[in-house]
């Protein structure tokens, strides 16, 4: 029988003996990274007790001087509790989720782990499971140094299919009276609530059968890259340098081959794409506004792509008449860049226009918003054109983000 590219895996949870759910859970380590005030507080309502958080290295500290203290500490702390008994194994396990966002809508996924040998990040990949925005290159050997000496993983990767008739993860749904219960808990700071269900091996048989009907009837694009990109990336890297570093080794069945994930439908009515904003601060924001309005030929007039820019209280929307990308955030994008390679600015993505526009009232800071995305043209166009522009696209708002649940051993 073939290998499965998205399969079972051993799964490891907390003893809720030891542990408080709601303490231990905290959203993805990308999420916040211009808000030092939101990771503070999960700092103070984690504490000393056990939680997640003692375990990832929130995006916003990968920057700090103290980085290799803190990276040390995570690998020690992830020894510690597992020697502690802290954390249960479950084996050969698929967890079928249920999240209640911030809408009240409910996001249902599976629990599982993806073969990286399935998976490419670099532009014009072909491969099974595939990004669906350019990889920032820069941004992989930074992860590269939590992930390498870790014993652990815990992913905030979702990874997408294509399941217009709702099929495959949905009918999940109706067996988990029959499934066992292993987390039922509220979320910190606004994340909304989590369940999750063990599924026996009748059901993941089940599921897999649902799965892989669907993907014989997709394209070469089977999976696509919801979130997280850059942590599957820096998966991908540390595997594949393990292999390199050591090539009279089988790898096979090494952990380092998968990566956990979670895996969502496209078509789930909880999923909405929205667009990732941009703040650029420590700039001359005027400026950079009339860089952006020679190269890109902004007015008034109206034109198929279109900006919003704050310049402190005020918001004015602007048209590109002089695109160099199919998108906005495309071209917005490839002019930022390109600004900033020659003059100062330090450029932030930003889930949520509330906080670009308070961002954007600080000195020498610039905001831009951007149009969302339909998401029914993601496995097109990605088949179609290759990768989107970086930060296209979010799957929802920053508190209905992944949050860290489920660990795996990689080592």
């Amino acid at each position: 029988m073939t290998q499965h590219i998205f399969s079972s895996a051993e799964i490891f949870l907390p003893d809720w003996n030891q542990v408080c759910p709601e303490t231990w859970s905290v959203i993805a380590c990308d999420q916040f990274t211009s808000s030092p005030e939101y990771w503070k507080q999960a700092e103070m309502l984690a504490g000393n007790a056990p939680s997640a958080l003692h375990l990832i290295l929130p995006e916003l500290y990968l920057e700090q001087p103290n980085l290799h203290d803190r990276i040390c500490k995570i690998h020690d702390t992830m020894k510690q509790y597992l020697e502690q008994g802290l954390l249960k194994a479950y084996d050969n396990a698929m967890i079928y989720t249920e999240r209640i966002q911030s809408n009240g809508i409910i996001r249902t996924g599976i629990i599982g782990k993806i073969d990286l040998e399935a998976y490419d990040y670099h532009a014009g990949s072909q491969s099974p499971v595939r990004a669906t925005e350019a990889t920032v290159l820069e941004r992989i050997p930074p992860r590269m140094k939590v992930r390498e000496d870790a014993l652990l993983e815990l992913p905030h990767i979702m990874i997408l299919i294509n399941d217009e008739q709702k099929h495959v993860i949905e009918a999940c749904g109706a067996q988990k009276q029959e499934m066992q219960l292993l987390y039922d808990t509220d979320l910190m700071l606004g994340g909304g609530h989590v369940s999750g269900w063990l599924m026996n091996d009748v059901q993941q048989n089940a599921f897999q059968e649902r799965l892989q009907k669907l993907l014989n009837h997709a394209g070469n694009l089977r999976f696509a890259m919801g979130d997280g990109n850059h942590s599957l990336a820096t998966a991908k890297a540390c595997y594949e340098k393990l292999k390199q570093e050591h090539p009279e080794q089988d790898f096979s069945q090494h952990p380092a081959r998968y990566a956990l994930a979670e895996l969502v439908n496209l078509h789930s009515p909880a999923l909405e794409f929205e667009a990732i904003h941009r703040i650029v601060t420590e700039t001359n924001p005027a400026h950079l506004l009339e860089y952006l309005i020679q190269k890109l030929e902004l007015s008034e007039i109206p034109s198929e792509q279109e900006i919003v820019i704050l310049q402190g209280t005020e918001q004015k929307k602007y048209y590109i008449h002089k695109p160099c990308s199919a998108l906005a955030v495309g071209s917005l994008q490839m002019q930022l860049d390109n600004y900033l390679k020659q003059y100062s600015g330090k450029i932030d993505y930003i889930h949520g226009i509330q906080t670009v526009t308070q961002l954007a009232q600080k000195p020498d800071s610039i905001g831009f918003l951007l149009p969302d995305m339909n998401k029914n043209l993601l496995f097109s166009g990605v088949e179609k054109d290759g990768v989107l522009p970086r930060k296209t696209f979010s799957t929802g708002h920053a508190e209905d983000k992944r949050y860290y649940m489920e660990a795996r051993k990689i080592r």
